[in-house]
């Protein structure tokens, strides 16, 4: 199938969406480059699938204006928009062959026979869907079924795919699988893709960018390194990491921040009543009580495979540490935990902004 012959660019200006008094999407500004893999990334109720419903025309945005290309296309029906929706429900109609399913689009078209034969045949091999072709939606698993509806969407050579959560039906090992597929078959197709999913780890790894949202509000766009490299605010920090970033309250006075009686190096400054410190797991590191940045004991030891994840409870904190897969500490046992001050960011706790 190769390359598909325009890459469409996507534009949201100050969208805003109510329903009733309730806002849930605010001054929306985003703007998706030809041949993009935006992920839209959020919790529940963030406002990520409104987005890409008003998109695709499926809602009206109370205000601003949508764009595909250089044409504003707020007002424009769903079905002249040029795109393409794939939903976590598959949709297939269960009467119709799996060669049926595909080919539907170009049979609405009233395309001839031997060209739609030729692009099902081409759409069912981007998804490796060729040797299941005369079977029904009933014989086949989630994740076949998925790349069925992934194939319908194809063969239509949308200039845009808009995707609402495709993977979360599917079990974790298939869906790491169908994210390896989605990822290769989107960037040697090039079609401008539009992506929704609430799992971090979905986002980190099939987007060229990341937009996290929550409560109707962007938060960050940003490359997914840069995202977790360099949040934007405390929400940002805490959302992308698995395990999370460790957060540990206190007060930022000058360059020290100051917890329980222990002033940590930050490298930023600044005078901040209720501060919090951020760091991620990975990079803090386990030492004999004396020489730790902080010391305290150790709450849990897990093996994760890997690495083993040392949780340390300090005053009122806990703290997580990754550590050598051998490491074999007790509950109970005194430990150092120590922070680098290259890797430590410090946040306002009152709005969640970063110090810098």
């Amino acid at each position: 199938m190769g390359e598909i012959g325009h890459k469409a660019s996507v534009r949201f200006e100050n969208v805003q969406k109510s329903f009733g008094a309730v806002k849930v999407l605010e001054d929306f500004d985003v703007k998706v480059e030809p041949g993009e893999f935006l992920v839209l990334l959020g919790a529940s109720g963030s406002g990520k699938t409104t987005a890409l419903r008003i998109l695709s025309g499926l809602e009206t945005p109370t205000a601003g204006q949508v764009y595909i290309d250089d044409q504003n296309v707020t007002e424009v029906l769903p079905k002249y928009r040029d795109i393409s929706m794939v939903f976590q429900s598959y949709a297939l109609y269960p009467h119709k062959t799996v060669a049926e399913n595909i080919g539907f689009p170009l049979k609405v078209r009233k395309v001839g026979q031997a060209e739609m034969d030729a692009a099902i045949l081409d759409a069912a091999h981007q998804v490796q869907l060729e040797s299941l072709l005369k079977r029904y939606p009933r014989e086949l698993s989630g994740g076949q079924r998925q790349r069925v509806a992934l194939a319908r969407a194809i063969i239509r050579r949308p200039s845009v795919f808009l995707m609402d959560e495709p993977l979360s039906n599917l079990d974790a090992k298939l869906r790491g699988h169908m994210r390896a597929q989605l990822k290769h078959m989107q960037k040697s197709m090039g079609i401008t893709t539009i992506y929704v999913t609430h799992d971090q780890i979905e986002a980190m790894t099939l987007a060229h960018r990341v937009a996290i949202l929550e409560k109707g509000i962007l938060q960050q766009l940003a490359t997914p390194a840069e995202i977790y490299n360099d949040p934007a605010n405390l929400f940002v920090a805490q959302f992308i990491g698995s395990p999370p970033m460790n957060v540990v309250h206190g007060s930022l006075d000058g360059h020290r921040f100051v917890t329980n009686g222990v002033g940590i190096d930050t490298g930023v400054t600044g005078r901040v009543e209720k501060a919090v410190m951020g760091v991620r797991p990975e990079d803090c590191a386990i030492a004999p009580p004396s020489e730790g940045t902080l010391s305290g004991t150790i709450y849990t030891n897990e093996l994760i495979g890997d690495h083993a994840l040392v949780t340390v409870d300090w005053a009122g904190d806990q703290i997580s540490v990754k550590a050598s897969k051998d490491f074999d500490g007790e509950q109970g046992d005194d430990i150092g935990v120590v922070i680098s001050r290259d890797h430590l960011f410090v946040f306002d706790e009152s709005n969640g902004h970063r110090i810098r």
